[in-house]
């Protein structure tokens, strides 16, 4: 029936049972299939990470700075990676700096949820963020 048609016999799906073939152009076949797999990939979400530093002892108008601009990065869909980080022996406020990481995610509560607490990791102290969901 194929060669009556001049086209092709193209085998669908190998594993059914019986085996599932249609009689199509299979140049064309194969082209439709690249299509999907490009529009598939366009689709598909890519995750953005910001980063915001701090230091231990990090003053309340820098705080606020940091603040607005993690505010904008979730309203964007990023999510935020905020860090505290120590340098030589400030490491001894390693609670001071949980706390600011803590007040951090508190006051975002309404644009993202913490996914993770803070947690020391050599130097430094971070602790990630993602957006929250849109109603």
């Amino acid at each position: 029936m194929a060669e009556a048609l001049e086209l092709d016999l193209v085998e669908i799906s190998p594993n059914a049972e019986p085996p599932v073939c249609k009689i199509i152009d299979y140049q064309k076949f194969i082209y439709q299939q690249k299509k999907k797999a490009k529009e598939m990939k366009a689709n598909a979400s890519k995750v953005v990470i910001k980063e915001i530093r701090f230091g231990p002892n990090t003053d309340e108008h820098d705080f606020q700075f940091k603040l607005k601009h993690a505010q904008s990065f979730l309203e964007e869909g990023a999510k935020v990676k905020a860090y505290v980080f120590f340098k030589g022996r400030s490491i001894l406020f390693s609670e001071q700096g949980e706390k600011l990481l803590l007040r951090f995610a508190l006051a975002l509560e309404d644009f993202g949820k913490a996914e993770q607490l803070p947690k020391l990791e050599g130097k430094r102290m971070i602790m990630m963020l993602s957006p929250a969901k849109k109603k």
